[in-house]
């Protein structure tokens, strides 16, 4: 049987979370020095149209909630990068782990990203790296990612991903007032390794 993820392994490595690069990116801790990039992506509604949080109101929110982190950081609970663009050492979105199954060996990954980027491949650049890592470093089985149906723009990096597009949960999640459909992509560890 192949070696698989275990808790304090990967609590020990996040606690100090490896900083990853990619062709445009860097894929790094965020920092509370971040806020004033956070927020200019996390104040629009078009980013978090199909996102479980609300838009924050002031930077000061961004601050608050990068501060939050970073005491999750330490503890290693957290799997989440800051994606910075190279050229401008600028954050423009995230992209990590939203949840560890240790029990199935498995997980779930998420993204956002500024919409100043929208459209040129960056976050299937991150996602790629993250699932990388996933498979190569984490040793997970499967990795999943949900999007609200209707977010057709978060289901494309998924299956640009080489993600498998498992079906539809109705009705599944309450968000914002009303209950979403949710859809399901994923990868199992022998397909990434077979399409590497």
């Amino acid at each position: 049987m192949t070696e698989i993820m275990k808790k304090e392994t990967v609590y020990k490595l996040f606690s100090k979370i490896p900083t990853i690069e990619t062709e445009r990116l860097v894929l790094r801790r965020m920092k509370p020095s971040d806020c004033h990039d956070m927020y200019e992506y996390a104040s629009n509604p078009d980013v978090t149209r199909y996102l479980l949080w609300e838009p924050h109101k002031s930077w000061k929110q961004s601050l608050e909630y990068l501060e939050y982190l970073q005491t999750r950081y330490r503890v290693g609970d957290f799997y989440d990068w800051a994606v910075v663009d190279k050229k401008r050492s600028k954050m423009i979105g995230t992209c990590g782990f939203t949840s560890l199954d240790f029990g199935n060996n498995a997980a779930e990954v998420g993204y956002v990203l500024n919409p100043a980027y929208w459209g040129r491949g960056i976050a299937p650049e991150a996602l790629k790296r993250v699932l990388y890592f996933a498979f190569m470093e984490l040793n997970v089985h499967r990795v999943e990612a949900r999007y609200m149906v209707g977010n057709d723009r978060s289901r494309r990096v998924m299956e640009k991903c080489g993600m498998t597009y498992e079906g539809v949960r109705r009705s599944s999640m309450y968000v914002k007032g009303s209950y979403r459909d949710i859809g399901i992509c994923s990868i199992l560890s022998e397909e990434y390794i077979l399409n590497r």
